[in-house]
């Protein structure tokens, strides 16, 4: 089991984190997940309200998951019950967004994973394995309450953040995940979660498997000019 890394900085936390889409299957301690949720805990919030609530499943509890969410893409039930609207219909996204996207999506699947843009099959049987939360032997889903607004949504955000690069000081992956959105009602079922709260996103969480090639990519990001804007006295 990897140790903790008491001399990384945030700031190599923040440039050593990456979404990880491939994971060892070495058990993470419950101890260590409490640690990371109580942490990451601290993030701000609108007025303290701490809109945030984690669903954490390990062992057969996530393997559950994995079949229910598998048994509903396979019956066609996938975007059909999302709570919010993640991202735009493929159709919809605007310069210079649209060729970001498209730019992450042949890197990833082409460059990387040797996956051709008209081979279907084998895009959609890596889509799959979000929902098996890429082996890893931690899933979390991060909801909010239902009733506070988008603010809820950006504090939500705030401790997702937290929470990844706790995990990565202290030696562990993950993946952030918008895919389980479009599923909000099996993974409220599944989990039992009440109609109050909105599903949005799921996070992988353990060690990388570096043998996987998916792991060798890195995406990019734009220069900070295209970022920021800076207004002078």
């Amino acid at each position: 089991m990897a140790v903790t890394d008491r001399s990384m900085t945030v700031e190599d936390a923040v440039t050593t984190r990456r979404s990880v889409r491939a994971f060892r299957d070495t058990p993470v301690p419950r101890e260590t997940v409490e640690r990371l949720l109580g942490l990451a805990a601290r993030s701000a919030s609108n007025s303290n309200s701490q809109p945030w609530h984690v669903h954490v499943v390990t062992g057969g509890a996530k393997d559950s998951l994995t079949r229910a969410l598998w048994a509903a893409l396979d019956d066609g039930r996938f975007g059909t019950d999302p709570r919010y609207p993640y991202q735009p219909a493929p159709d919809d996204w605007v310069e210079p967004y649209r060729s970001r996207r498209s730019a992450f999506g042949r890197a990833l699947y082409q460059d990387t994973l040797g996956i051709d843009r008209g081979d279907r099959d084998a895009r959609a049987g890596h889509h799959r394995r979000n929902y098996a939360f890429f082996g890893a032997p931690v899933g979390l889903i991060l909801t909010v309450g239902a009733d506070l607004g988008c603010g809820a949504f950006v504090d939500a955000g705030l401790f997702l953040q937290a929470l990844m690069l706790l995990a990565r000081a202290d030696g562990l992956d993950t993946c952030a995940q918008a895919s389980f959105v479009d599923f909000d009602l099996v993974i409220r079922h599944e989990l039992s979660i009440p109609d109050d709260r909105i599903v949005i996103c799921g996070m992988s969480l353990g060690y990388a498997d570096e043998a996987e090639r998916v792991n060798a990519f890195r995406s990019r990001r734009e220069p900070l000019e295209a970022i920021a804007t800076f207004v002078d006295g």
